[in-house]
């Protein structure tokens, strides 16, 4: 398990919604620091945050990061996207780029920084997933969470060896920017990111941050033309 105080952070997506959230709370908890990043150029009066720009589509922008945060002891891979890609019948550049920010992303910052977090005795990096992770019908956003999952299962165990805790985070939809259009519940970014937290200090290896995520991962071994995106209520 990973405490929090006094611990260095790199926060992707950290200008807003859940990972303004996440940047919050690090500091709640004693942060000694906490990088936070958005694609573009931004200011943070707070002493404790150093703010930086980053494209998780390329390995240079990434590289620069690295270099940067060469202290940091927790990753979290919050950034992503959700764009409106159909997979036979969307903009297959929509579905590439989806892959690219939501799968490919997390995995070039991960390797990256494994051996800063190695050398800096282990540390924790911590995925955001999604509850459409297991279910079918939201198009390629689904389809590169189910990676995403995948890929932070397989990083688990290449991890082990260097003592990096990775936490996967599964939630429903929260009250942020990207899901502003979509009519269902939603929780507060403060909720979840405290959920992820407490996770994390708590040593686990995968945070259920609502109701409805826990419903759902509790059907995986029903039929399978069950899980799909309608019984995200």
């Amino acid at each position: 398990m990973v405490s929090v105080a006094d611990k260095v952070a790199v926060v992707t997506g950290g200008r807003r919604g859940l990972g303004a959230a996440l940047v919050d709370e690090l500091l709640a908890r004693g942060a000694r620091k906490v990088y936070s990043t958005a694609r573009t150029a931004y200011s943070d009066d707070r002493p404790r945050v150093v703010t930086a720009e980053l494209d998780v589509r390329s390995t240079e922008s990434v590289a620069a990061l690295a270099r940067i945060a060469a202290d940091a002891e927790i990753v979290f891979n919050n950034a992503g996207t959700l764009l409106p890609a159909a997979l036979l019948t969307g903009d297959l550049a929509e579905v590439t780029e989806t892959f690219d920010v939501n799968v490919f992303g997390p995995l070039r910052v991960t390797r990256a920084f494994a051996p800063i977090l190695a050398a800096n005795g282990g540390g924790a990096l911590v995925n955001m997933h999604s509850v459409l992770s297991w279910l079918a019908g939201s198009g390629a956003y689904g389809v590169s969470k189910a990676a995403a999952w995948s890929l932070t299962n397989s990083l688990r165990l290449e991890l082990a060896a260097q003592h990096t805790q990775v936490l996967g985070v599964h939630a429903g939809f929260i009250d942020t920017d990207m899901v502003s259009a979509i009519d269902r519940p939603k929780a507060a970014p403060s909720d979840i990111a405290t959920r992820i937290l407490d996770g994390l200090q708590a040593g686990q290896t995968e945070v259920l941050a609502d109701e409805v995520t826990v419903t759902v991962k509790a059907a995986l071994s029903g039929p399978v033309e069950h899980l799909t995106f309608s019984t995200a209520r």
